[in-house]
């Protein structure tokens, strides 16, 4: 007994009567019926079972560093109750007594381990976009990287700090030259892999060949290419961890990736303006069939407006013929809504349909400025009160007119960087 007592918080007494014996295990004792061993200490005590014989293996915690450890009860016991221990007959609650290692916080460093482990990488296809989200991220701007054209058309580029263990999001859209800025997209990411970069997203602001997302062979004999699921193929063959989409063609297209996509919508931008300017009578117009939900979407964001739905018939690429309109027009402010303006042949067949059926204004709202073609003369000819567009694609100056209005979508697209860097829900 004595041998235990040695282990005993209250000091050497023998009979110990203020302790429960049932709370014996509290003091990390492991009692193991077998025969009396020289290998361990053998007692033998009717105080805790009659006619048995235990062996005991003392164990404790190796103290962590700085952490020394102790013994003391679980509950708290006075000084009086130390020096005078009440009788066994007096019926006390039982005292657990456990090992108690206190929880002491590691020193604070002071340092962020946020933002250094982030590097933004920037295209040549919109820099400026791509130096707005590097600020909003708390960067001075892109990362470094050099990339250059030889005199046979071929593309390189070199990452020019070391991004071992970093998040890399590649900033750079597929607009014109749509297939040089792929490619440079897919040289970017290969150069972030194979410099051991930790997770690499590709922010693609406008993605190219969204519209290939389905087989529309006029002839039947379905012997086209479906460009949007071979470009998504690409882009996760070459080391694409995470792609992040604004305002896709078609949100079925996320399907044809086997990473995680995010798709951010733009809408939001695009209502905030509309809201600001105070236009009464609004009625939003999908320019097609194609485009009812997100038409739907956008009047409920401005004010839960009516919607009005346009019949089309497309002959052939880039060719439209308006057919029908479904809704009441007349005497209202028109916003036409549509995921992109490309040679504004749609949209712009469109606004003179409301102009027809009565409309007193009209307003373009898309996200995507591809302005290809005659788009510049026709959205300038007067159809429009306004085109507002956002900057997901960078407008040159001689694609711009006076009733051009460019919003930016880069605090969106920052925030959506960041909440990818912090794994925080968006």
């Amino acid at each position: 007994m004595s041998a235990f007592v040695a282990f005993c918080p209250y000091g050497a007494s023998s009979s110990l009567p203020h302790v429960d014996k049932s709370s014996f295990h509290t003091y990390r004792m492991r009692f193991v019926r077998s025969r009396p061993s020289t290998e361990g200490l053998s007692l033998t005590s009717s105080s805790f079972t009659s006619g048995s014989t235990f062996r005991t293996s003392f164990f404790r915690r190796q103290p962590l560093p700085h952490r020394p450890f102790r013994w003391e009860p679980k509950n708290t016991i006075s000084a009086d109750e130390t020096a005078n221990p009440p009788s066994p007959s007096q019926s006390l609650p039982s005292q657990e007594q456990e090992l108690i290692i206190p929880q002491i916080e590691a020193p604070q460093a002071h340092i962020n381990f946020g933002s250094h482990r982030m590097r933004v990488f920037a295209g040549s296809s919109n820099p400026d976009l791509a130096k707005d989200i590097a600020h909003y991220v708390g960067k001075t701007g892109p990362s470094a990287m050099m990339r250059k054209r030889f005199s046979d058309g071929e593309t390189y580029v070199r990452i020019d700090e070391s991004v071992r263990g970093c998040n890399v999001f590649l900033i750079q859209g597929t607009s014109f030259p749509t297939n040089d800025n792929l490619i440079e997209l897919l040289l970017m990411i290969d150069a972030c892999r194979r410099a051991s970069a930790h997770q690499i997203t590709a922010v693609i602001p406008y993605y190219g060949y969204a519209r290939a997302d389905r087989l529309i062979d006029p002839d039947r004999r379905r012997r086209e290419a479906l460009t949007s699921k071979l470009v998504a193929n690409m882009l996760s063959t070459a080391g694409t961890d995470r792609i992040v989409l604004v305002d896709i063609h078609s949100p079925q297209t996320c399907g044809f990736f086997d990473i995680p996509v995010d798709h951010v919508y733009a809408s939001s931008v695009l209502e905030k303006y509309v809201r600001a300017k105070g236009l009464n009578d609004i009625v939003v117009v999908a320019p097609d069939v194609g485009g009812v939900a997100r038409a739907r979407a956008f009047a409920k964001g401005v004010n839960d407006s009516p919607l009005a739905i346009i019949d089309k018939r497309r002959d052939g690429h880039n060719v439209a013929k308006v057919l029908n309109l479904v809704g009441d027009v007349k005497d209202r402010t028109a916003i036409l809504v549509d995921d992109m303006i490309d040679t504004a042949g749609t949209i712009c067949e469109a606004a003179k349909m409301l102009r027809e059926r009565g409309a007193r204004q009209v307003f373009a709202c898309s996200t995507h400025a591809i302005f290809s073609g005659p788009a510049i003369d026709r959205l300038s000819s007067g159809v429009f009160e306004e085109v507002i567009v956002t900057n997901s694609i960078a407008v040159p100056p001689e694609k711009r007119f006076e009733q051009l209005t460019i919003l930016s979508i880069a605090e969106l697209l920052g925030e959506q960087v960041w909440r990818v860097h912090e794994q925080s829900s968006r």
